[in-house]
Parts: structure tokens; sequence; C-alpha cells
């Protein structure tokens, strides 16, 4: 018997030291790093900042806060109240959806798609970065409305988000700005990149004659600010749909001159991508038009006037065929299975 003793407790010993052995591993080897995925007729997408790698632990944390209305002052506005899955990351409003002070924003909400690509965001380009870019709608009354100590007090009386939070980035103490950096992870995923366009790039689908037909036109009239394969130049263009813009205030209808305060930047606003506009209506930075042919028209006989206007559109035309034409090369950036990955 005093031999057993020993034994089962040498035993029990060594078992209690190969979890801490193991849990110890677990630590110092850290959250799993992750490559972004997307095909090779795409460019390479932007580095992630040293401070903010991409990581599983790091992504399910950042989608986990994205859905959570109780970061909201109200507990009733999430990211994704505005940012819709469904609607490839809008919200089908003319103007941002009305979040915890029931107040309708003054610009569209912008749809979250190949966000790893960007090097600013927001209609005029105000934020630089994705670890930024939370904290504007976090806090915006207009938006949810948070006092950014409350969130914080909030996840760390949370045993579930300590957890999640310590195997992101191994804290012990949650900060604002590790949410903003999970948040940042997660939007870094949402990739579109199955449509039929990107199909045919992959070699696996053929265009139809029609949709041939629109890519010439498209290449021809629209190209030089939607540059593919991502749709968009990330630049700011006046495109004509106004002749004036007031900038007393940082009126948002300014553009980028909001955030420059350069008279040349007078009426400039991002360029948009252009996939999944099957589920991003209406358009524009103030989703004036209903429908992409409004849109088109607009291009086709509605350009305004003004000193700051993107000299190209005003001697570019466009006719009734070739409205058809890219509304049919336009259908084949629509890509369900980005929607459907986070609606389901």
């Amino acid at each position: 018997m005093n031999r057993i003793v020993p034994l089962l407790y040498s035993n029990i010993v060594y078992a209690h030291l190969l979890v801490l052995v193991c849990f110890a591993c677990t630590i110092k080897d850290g959250p799993t790093l992750v490559k972004l995925d997307f095909p090779d007729h795409f460019p390479k997408p932007l580095d992630s900042p040293k401070r903010n790698p991409l990581t599983e632990q790091g992504i399910d944390l950042g989608k986990k806060l994205f859905f959570d209305a109780n970061l909201s002052s109200n507990g009733k506005v999430s990211c994704a109240s505005c940012h819709i899955p469904s609607l490839a990351f809008s919200d089908g409003q003319r103007l941002g959806s009305a979040g915890a002070s029931h107040e309708f924003l003054k610009r569209n909400s912008p749809a979250l798609i190949n966000l790893a690509w960007m090097n600013s965001f927001f209609w005029d380009g105000g934020v630089k970065n994705l670890e930024s870019l939370p904290f504007a709608a976090l806090t915006n009354p207009n938006e949810m409305g948070a006092n950014l100590n409350d969130i914080v007090d909030y996840l760390n009386q949370r045993d579930d988000y300590k957890k999640e939070f310590k195997y992101a980035f191994d804290i012990d103490t949650i900060s604002s700005a590790y949410v903003a950096r999970a948040l940042a992870q997660f939007q870094r995923t949402l990739v579109s990149a199955n449509s039929k366009y990107d199909l045919v790039q992959k070699g696996q689908l053929s265009f139809s004659q029609e949709e041939i037909a629109g890519e010439k036109v498209f290449t021809k009239k629209c190209s030089s600010c939607h540059v593919p394969p991502l749709f968009t130049d990330n630049e700011f263009h006046n495109n004509g749909i106004d002749s004036y813009f007031p900038s007393a205030n940082e009126d948002v209808r300014a553009g980028r001159y909001r955030i420059t305060l350069d008279s040349a930047d007078l009426g400039k606003f991002k360029t948009p991508t252009l996939r999944n506009l099957k589920f991003t209506s209406p358009y524009m930075h103030d989703g004036r038009f209903s429908t992409l042919r409004e849109v088109l028209i607009h291009y086709q006989k509605g350009t305004k006037i003004s000193s700051t206007v993107d000299q190209s559109l005003l001697s570019s035309s466009l006719e009734e065929m070739d409205i058809k034409l890219l509304l049919i090369f336009l259908s084949t950036l629509n890509d369900n299975e980005f929607v459907q990955n986070y609606t389901n």
C-alpha cells in the first residue's frame, strides 16, 4: 500500500503537468494565422497591420461582435443592422438606416465588399484603415450611439467574450482597440470573388455573346473608374450628379472636400465597387437612384457640369443598346455565394 500511494500520486502529478504543458504550448503557439483566400486574377490585398494579423480566433470573434446588438446604446443595433448579409452587407435604404437615435444618416450605407483591397473608407475617404473604421459606427449617435467605456465594461463582464479575446489576442482585460481589431479581421474576410465574371476569369464558364458585347462597352465607357477585377479604382470622382456642393460646416454633400479642404475635391466621392449590384440598391452616395437603368440614364443624359466634374464623362455617351448590354454584363458581377455564405 505504501508503494501504491506514491505511485498513484506521481501519476496524478504527471497528468497535471502534462495538461499544463499542453496548455502552455497552446498559449505559446498563439492563435492560428490565416491567409486570405482570393483567386489568381485578383491583385494582392493590402497587408494586415503587424499589430493585427489575420487569425481564425480573431475572425470568429469579429463576426460575433459584428452581429451583437448589445454593443449599441439601446441594445438593438448591431453592425449588421446597417450592413445586412443578405443585401451584400448594404441595407437597402436610400440613406443609412435609423440607428440608436432613430435618425437616418445623410449618406447611403456602403456595401462591405472586398475591403481588404481598400486604402480608405466612407464616401469621402475619411478613415484610412479597417482598424479605425469601427469607432465611427460604434459611437455615432445616429448609428450605434455607444460609449466605448460602456462597450468595454459589457464585454469584460462576459466570460465568453473574455475567453475569446484571450484566445485571439492573449489579453486578460478587453479594451476598445482590440474590439476594433477583431471587427477589422472579420471584415477583411468579406471577399466576393465567385460571380460569373470570376468563373469566366478562372476558365470555368464562358460569357454569352451579349455578355461579351456588354463587357466591351463596359471596358470602353466605364472601366477607367470601375477597374476590374475589383471594379473600383478606390479613388474619388465627381460623376456629375450635382452642380453645386455646399462646403460650409463640413457638409457631407461636399464629398472628398470635407476631408481635404481642397476646392478641387468638391463633389468628389469614392468610386463604389460594381460587384453585387443586384443586392445593393439604391445607388449613389445619397441613394437617389433606385435602379441601375436610372444610373445609366444619368450617364447618358443627366451629367451636370461643374468645375470639378470628371472630364471623361463629358466626352462619353451611351446609346440605348449600350445601356441594354451594360445591364447584361453588370449582372455577371453578382455573387450569390457571397451573400449565402453569411445569410445561412
